[in-house]
């Protein structure tokens, strides 16, 4: 089968799209999908350049890819909510015990897999299970954001920004968000409150007293972050380890993310596509032949919402 594989790591320049890499087998607790399409996440960046690889070695050559669409071809014993047939998308990451999203099929355990909700195309699907999720976790059920809420969102134009953004709007927050020029009347359209061009402002200066913030960012940024919060406040990074002693020196509390996509958290965001609270926004589709194209346009940093490689 076809998939995208490095057998080292370095950039987009050691991805191969081999022509016969070995179809997966179906385990037990695990489905076989045929996939239509996969988007590209920060951390499969992290993945290729090896980031990730004191935690979590690679065996190569390896596949690589998170967020999958796709149909079920097969199912593993013990597997009872999904069978052969259903449109399904949820995360395929070699990292969390699938075999990588990148490649005609692969074998997913089915509690990170969900039934593709009405309406949305494999495309769209394909870009949502890692963003979404985040956005769901940190929004509804680590920061519970509600309404007459002040919440800053990093990086708004971003796969996360642009769900983080929806979904705090739908729960009634007032939503600042700090982007690149070219985001501003993206954000905007989003439905942020405030949007700050971080090429005309500095956000640290222009907001206070905020009872969230949500960064995706990191860095400065998110050093800078703390002095926008009010005392009691919560900031939490995507990838930043919590600074204690900024959070001490704030009166707030500083928290990691680390996404568990799960197949409740998957239907709660069918709902919320399906219901018209959140929209999927795909910038661009690339043939899965044109991956280090795809790559590259991701990590130039001018991508608004998700890249997806079409199978």
């Amino acid at each position: 089968m076809k998939a995208v594989q490095i057998s080292q790591y370095g950039d987009a320049g050691v991805l191969t799209v081999t022509a016969d890499a070995p179809k997966p087998a179906v385990g037990e607790g695990k489905v076989l999908v045929e996939v239509r399409a996969a988007s590209i996440n920060p951390v499969d960046t992290m993945v290729r350049l090896g980031y990730l690889a004191k935690m979590a070695p690679l065996a190569f050559p390896a596949t690589l890819g998170t967020d999958v669409a796709g149909v079920v071809v097969e199912v593993g014993s013990g597997v009872t909510d999904l069978k052969k047939g259903d449109k399904v998308f949820g995360m395929a990451s070699v990292l969390a015990g699938a075999s990588g999203a990148f490649a005609q099929y692969v074998t997913v355990p089915a509690g990170m897999l969900a039934r593709i909700p009405a309406g949305l195309g494999f495309n769209e699907a394909a870009a949502l299970p890692l963003t979404g999720v985040s956005a769901l976790e940190v929004i509804d059920e680590k920061l519970k954001v509600g309404k007459g809420h002040k919440i800053l969102i990093h990086g708004g134009s971003g796969g996360i920004g642009t769900i983080a953004i929806q979904l705090a709007k739908h729960r009634g927050a007032f939503v600042a968000t700090t982007v690149m020029p070219e985001g501003v009347e993206y954000a905007r359209n989003l439905g942020a409150d405030k949007v700050i061009d971080v090429q005309k402002e500095a956000f640290e200066k222009v907001l206070s007293g905020y009872d969230f913030v949500f960064d995706a960012v990191a860095g400065e940024t998110y050093k800078k972050s703390f002095a926008v919060l009010k005392r009691g406040g919560t900031i939490i990074s995507m990838l930043e380890q919590p600074d204690a002693d900024l959070a001490a020196k704030h009166g707030v509390t500083a928290l990691a993310q680390n996404t568990q996509v799960t197949t409740a958290r998957l239907n709660a965001l069918s709902g919320l596509v399906s219901n018209g609270a959140i929209k999927v926004h795909v910038d661009r589709v690339f043939p899965v032949d044109k991956v280090k194209e795809a790559f590259l346009a991701r990590e130039g940093g001018k991508v608004r919402g998700k890249v997806v490689l079409s199978f």
